[in-house]
């Protein structure tokens, strides 16, 4: 900001989030997994909009966990230049550090990691991270509140709408959040109760016009940045 100040140039600052993903028991589960990994794995999970926290209905969060742990164990990991990887090293040594210690916090908190969390055995050399997935961390743990920045989603259980939207809304983050249901009157419902930024019913955008909320109103820019509002960002009238 200072920096910008200097030459009075506009600036969208990216502040962090902690975006909660709902899938229903009425969702398709296959859809819903795919989604999920792209959600939280994508770019190692270095995304601000990740959504990083899955509540799950309890009712199909046996076999969708066991889906998603299935297919997060056969990403390819390795050098983004290579054929085939899906999954890339951290951006930097400091960020590997970090990423690894939210990991062990984890562990010692009592969430139960169900696959990945270590460097893959086959590379030696780069900040690469097997992707992670901790089963029912603890509401109040770090691993479920803070932002991670890495490729690690959480897993949290729940029985009704009204406790799922508890659940997700229960974050000093307000960037994004996720829906996915067969019901599209539910999906709806709900996706106006989120408290975010974004919100994505069935995987579409369906409102880039609220802003961040919560801590981060100052990431209304970022918000915005998906549709033709985010072009103003690097626009200045000329005189």
């Amino acid at each position: 900001m200072a920096a910008a100040a200097r030459d009075i140039k506009n600036i969208s600052l990216e502040l962090g989030g902690k975006s909660a993903f709902i899938v229903f028991d009425d969702a398709d589960v296959e859809a819903a997994v795919e989604w999920i990994l792209f959600g939280i794995f994508w770019n190692q999970g270095q995304v601000c909009s990740a959504t990083s926290r899955l509540l799950v209905q309890e009712t199909i969060a046996p076999h969708l966990i066991e889906r998603l742990v299935e297919e997060t164990r056969k990403i390819t990991i390795g050098s983004g230049m290579e054929p085939g990887v899906l999954l890339g090293p951290l951006v930097s040594q400091g960020q590997h550090e970090k990423v690894l210690g939210f990991i062990d916090q984890g562990l010692a908190s009592g969430a139960r990691l169900l696959t990945g969390g270590r460097r893959p055995a086959h590379l030696e050399r780069g900040y690469f991270i097997e992707p992670a997935i901790f089963d029912e961390p603890a509401l109040n743990s770090i691993l479920w509140r803070e932002e991670v920045f890495g490729p690690v989603l959480c897993v949290k259980r729940f029985k009704t709408e009204e406790q799922a939207l508890q659940m997700a809304n229960a974050s000093r983050f307000g960037l994004a959040a996720a829906v996915m249901s067969a019901d599209l009157a539910r999906t709806a419902r709900v996706a106006n109760q989120l408290r975010a930024g974004i919100v994505w019913g069935q995987l579409l955008a369906t409102d880039l016009r609220r802003g961040a909320v919560g801590r981060d109103e100052a990431q209304r820019d970022r918000a915005l940045s998906w549709g033709e509002w985010g072009c103003t960002n690097y626009l200045e009238a000329g005189q």
